[in-house]
């Protein structure tokens, strides 16, 4: 039974991986597609923008529809669809058929992986059992980005760009195989208990206007009108989407899920942290860069270490020490360690020497987030009742979609701005930007330190309810 069980969590993270890595995988190819298929400067950013959108628009739409019709249900219809998407985008013929495959991937992979964290817990009652696996689904959401990026660049120089989607064909046929065989089918609540269509309209054009108005900012800036003008959207339509959660009968977000404590906190320290994370991985590559001069393949190998101390920490260390201490004690010692990593790489001078000054953080960040990543998502995934834990994993993918665009957007901004400003008053080119880029980690430290408080204050005194078992493969 336990073995069916991994070999049901290994499709989910197969599942998982395949949605991640796609984020990150175009990004080195993007000179080889505009060549190809005669993308413009602009349009080439739809490239990622499409998926993105896509992707974090539907999250929270497909988690409810997961409790609703069943888990597995939306799982295969998003796995299906997500390789049937890659097909088409190996296979596109001109840039706007590439952007609608790509936005047609979005949607695969925001089925597939809005459900995966409620299926683990129902696949793994026993709190050993679950930390193991929710630590192995928290590796693949945090190294999914890295090997993404590792991936493109392999495949395109070793193939063609069309070969970074073509690969997702084979592995998603015998997923889709696998997932029919060893998940087991569950019935869902009936759409007649909650299918808010008028509320998941709202919800999910609020998403995703969120999402188009910061992959935007880079292009336009945050005090253009464009930026103001779809950011009052989407708030408009977040207010309107509240009103009606207040107002329906059955509503798409459901008045327990948002009156829970755990589940609110988590959602909180989890956009706080991604958005540092992800701030802290694309300054730190750019500061290698720019400031101490690496090439393109030595600044791959330099952040390597980091995913490498997450696979190994939330792989085989973070499970044991939630179940010997408890995911309460070890989330604010994670993040401890992450905030004084980010103070640490804050203080690099512009001739760092890396071994001394650079790894020992690398580490330490890789390190503290492979330890707080399991203990968070533990602990909000148990703050939600089992009827919920679909929608309850929709909301948290969705967070950390927002976390890490808002987090990436702001950060970057920040270094830039300072950056500028510098060099107007006459700073070098390589001092203003290691200002710029010391900035941001200060700023991530601190953001870091403020998800503190609310664990502390949020998620301290929780108890975490104990599940019933439930079948774990048909």
């Amino acid at each position: 039974m336990l073995h069916s069980r991994r070999l049901a969590l290994a499709v989910l993270c197969t599942g998982a991986l395949m949605a991640i890595v796609d984020e990150t995988i175009v990004a080195v190819s993007l000179p080889a597609i505009q060549r190809d298929l005669g993308f413009s400067k602009a349009g080439l950013a739809w490239v990622t923008g499409a998926y993105l959108i896509a992707f974090a628009g539907l999250l929270l739409l497909s988690g409810r529809l997961g409790d609703l019709v069943g888990r597995k249900r939306v799982f295969l219809s998003g796995l299906a669809v997500f390789t049937v998407a890659s097909a088409m985008c190996g296979l596109a013929w001109n840039a706007q058929a590439l952007v609608v495959a790509r936005f047609a991937q979005g949607v695969g992979g925001a089925a597939l992986t809005a459900v995966i964290l409620g299926m683990i817990v129902t696949l793994f009652p026993q709190p050993a059992d679950r930390a193991r696996a929710i630590g192995a689904f928290s590796f693949v959401q945090a190294s999914g980005g890295t090997i993404g990026t590792l991936a493109g660049g392999l495949i395109t120089q070793v193939a063609s760009w069309h070969w970074i989607f073509f690969l997702n064909v084979p592995i998603g046929i015998i997923a889709v195989l696998l997932a029919c065989r060893l998940l087991a089918t569950e019935p869902g609540l009936g759409l007649d208990k909650g299918a808010d269509i008028a509320g998941a309209a709202l919800v999910t054009a609020s998403l995703m206007a969120g999402i188009y108005t910061i992959i935007r900012v880079e292009e336009v800036g945050w005090a253009s009108a464009h930026t103001a003008g779809f950011g009052a959207l989407s708030l408009l339509l977040l207010a309107a989407f509240v009103l009606r959660q207040v107002t329906a009968a059955d509503p798409l977000l459901t008045p327990r899920l948002l009156r829970s404590r755990p589940v609110l906190g988590a959602n909180a320290v989890l956009f706080l942290l991604v958005a540092s994370m992800f701030g802290f991985m694309f300054v730190t590559v750019l500061n290698l860069r720019n400031v101490l001069g690496f090439s393109p393949r030595d600044t791959g190998f330099a952040v390597a270490p980091v995913a490498v101390a997450i696979a190994v920490v939330s792989l085989s260390v973070a499970p044991r020490l939630n179940v010997r201490f408890g995911e309460r004690r070890v989330l604010p010692a994670g993040l401890v360690v992450i905030s004084s990593a980010l103070g640490l790489l804050g203080l690099a001078p512009a001739d760092a020497e890396y071994p001394t000054q650079v790894l020992p953080a690398l580490l330490l960040l890789g390190i503290g987030f492979g330890a707080a990543m399991p203990a968070l998502l533990a602990l909000g995934m148990s703050g939600a009742e089992p009827k919920d834990s679909g929608l309850a994993s929709g909301l948290f993918n969705t967070t950390q979609q927002l976390g890490a665009a808002l987090g990436l957007s702001v950060l970057l901004v920040l270094a830039a701005t300072r950056a500028d400003r510098l060099m107007a008053d006459g700073a070098t080119t390589t001092a203003a930007l290691l200002a710029g880029y010391q900035l941001v980690y200060r700023v991530a430290a601190a953001t870091v330190l403020l998800a503190l408080l609310i664990t502390v204050t949020m998620l301290r005194g929780f108890r975490r309810r104990t599940r019933q078992p439930a079948a774990a493969a048909s």
